[in-house]
């Protein structure tokens, strides 16, 4: 894979009281794009907590990538180390059974005092989150100082009337705050500011993990100033054109037609894009305050802190937006993965990793053995610069077999509906045309495979195409690669075709 940004590390001391093991801060915000960041090259991004935080003391990988491109199968496989493959994590609603591994749970076990605050799209909500977590911060157990406005998805007014372009295209525009300070104070705010709470009155003796599952900059397009407004509409990259659809998958081709937005002009999407861009720059700012509280604590420099996002966000590259789990261009696929060791961790980073390798590099850095079977591979060796290339190739999968109807998302009820947001991508998912079929994708440095069930596979020459526009499956001249591909996803598959528990069972 191509070098990723090397970063100076700058290592301070630590006056924790537990200094053999670091705290740790898991800083996930949902669906932000690998490029949307000022210090790997996109003037557009209005990124500068991130940007300082990486040139001085953190480390940014320019090539992170995910192992699914939604929600709950993307962290399924984070917080375990296994692909989605592995036990069948394919779906919104098949989320980590209580055998299963999940390192916060790890964490407790291990006498973490583990804070949750923010999404769940994890574990089952039936089970609860005792197992998981010491704290799950939420408004009906800590009651907020304030009313916390809902997600823009709940509230009406600002989509287009049903029918007219823009129905589905999620965007919201410029939103309005409320008094007495004017921000938006929505969820993301109720758990940052918990989060710093919690920083400030932790306990003393544990070390503390807290994880923090943002809903931002997730759709709805929607943001209010600064944020709105901070964004210089000139400098967005150009967005990916829309393809010839023919050799492209079926999917990405229904969402464009059902999504409506073929009429729009090139100033509709820069307004959609910029607003994505605030929403990422509302996130850089919270991040901010939360670094802040660290250091104003004392505890900063014993502190280990991961900011990366589960998935990406198409945000109008092929004329679509959104996302969803089976289609495998790198605006859904690679996402910001930033990390700061603690005090004392050589950094001297240069490599592309995946996020099964997160679980990993956290179990390492804090020493605790694996006791599962992990894909994941601690990324501390990287760090230090101890190696030249930790993957040669990284892989993402998704989809679901003809006649799976289990894993159709029929749960999704009212998002399903034509009313429904989600309709577009949904109405194709709940149907058994080759749309939502399995598909798995291998991405190296110089190209992308993805190997498709049921409808054409798709070959990418990202030297030549950066923005995955011509699938050239077909091209003879590309048999060799093809070739090669194919075979390294064979290997991949034989390496994690299953797992084998660390405990043996009894004879009798």
């Amino acid at each position: 894979m191509a070098p990723t940004l090397a970063c100076d590390g700058i290592i301070c001391s630590s006056d924790n009281a537990d200094e053999s093991r670091p705290n740790l801060v898991i800083f996930n915000p949902d669906q932000w794009r690998g490029d949307v960041l000022g210090h790997l090259g996109n003037p557009a991004a209005i990124t500068p907590n991130l940007d300082a935080w990486a040139a001085t003391e953190a480390v940014s990988f320019r090539n992170a990538f995910t192992q699914n491109t939604v929600c709950t199968p993307s962290r399924t496989s984070f917080m375990t180390g296994w692909y989605p493959h592995v036990r069948g994590h394919r779906t919104m609603f098949h989320m980590l059974r209580p055998d299963e591994p999940m390192l916060l749970k790890r964490l407790k076990d291990a006498s973490y005092f583990v804070w949750w605050g923010g999404k769940n799209d994890l574990v089952p909500a039936q089970k609860g989150f005792a197992d998981y977590c010491d704290v799950k911060y939420s408004s009906s157990t800590h009651p907020p100082s304030r009313p916390v406005r809902p997600n823009l998805h709940l509230l009406p007014g600002w989509r287009t009337e049903q029918g007219v372009p823009g129905y589905y295209s999620f965007y919201a525009g410029r939103i309005e705050g409320d008094p007495p300070d004017g921000r938006y104070y929505d969820s993301d705010w109720f758990h940052i500011e918990g989060a710093i709470d919690f920083i400030r009155d932790r306990p003393r003796d544990p070390p503390f993990c807290i994880y923090l599952p943002l809903f931002n900059p997730h759709v709805p397009y929607g943001v209010k100033d600064p944020w709105f407004s901070i964004v210089d509409r000139s400098k967005l990259p150009a967005r990916a054109p829309v393809p010839d659809w023919t050799l492209k998958p079926s999917m990405l081709a229904g969402m464009y037609e059902r999504q409506g937005i073929q009429s729009w002009t090139e100033e509709q999407w820069t307004e959609l894009r910029a607003v994505y861009y605030g929403k990422c720059a509302r996130v850089y700012h919270q991040f901010g305050l939360l670094m802040d509280a660290l250091r104003e604590t004392g505890v900063y420099d014993n502190t280990a802190v991961f900011v990366f996002a589960d998935h990406g966000d198409l945000t109008g590259d092929y004329g679509v937006v959104e996302k969803c789990d089976n289609v495998f261009p790198d605006p859904l696929t690679r996402v910001p993965f930033l990390i700061k060791p603690p005090e004392g961790t050589p950094v001297r980073p240069r490599v592309s990793v995946e996020l099964v390798d997160f679980p990993a590099t956290v179990e390492a850095l804090v020493g605790l053995e694996p006791t599962h079977t992990h894909f994941g591979r601690s990324l501390l060796p990287a760090l230090a610069g101890d190696t030249d290339e930790h993957r040669d190739a990284v892989f993402t999968e998704g989809g679901r077999l003809h006649g799976e109807v289990h894993a159709m998302e029929l749960e999704s009820g009212e998002h399903g509906w034509p009313t429904g947001h989600y309709w577009p991508n949904l109405s194709l998912q709940q149907s058994e045309g080759p749309e939502h079929t399995k598909a798995v994708m291998c991405r190296t440095r110089d190209y992308k495979y993805v190997r498709r069930l049921y409808e054409s596979d798709e070959l990418y020459d990202l030297r030549a195409d950066p923005q995955e526009v011509v699938n050239r499956i077909n091209d003879p001249a590309l048999a060799a690669v093809l070739s090669t591909l194919r075979d390294r996803m064979l290997t991949f598959f034989l390496e994690t075709g299953d797992v084998v528990p660390h405990d043996a069972d009894l004879r009798s």
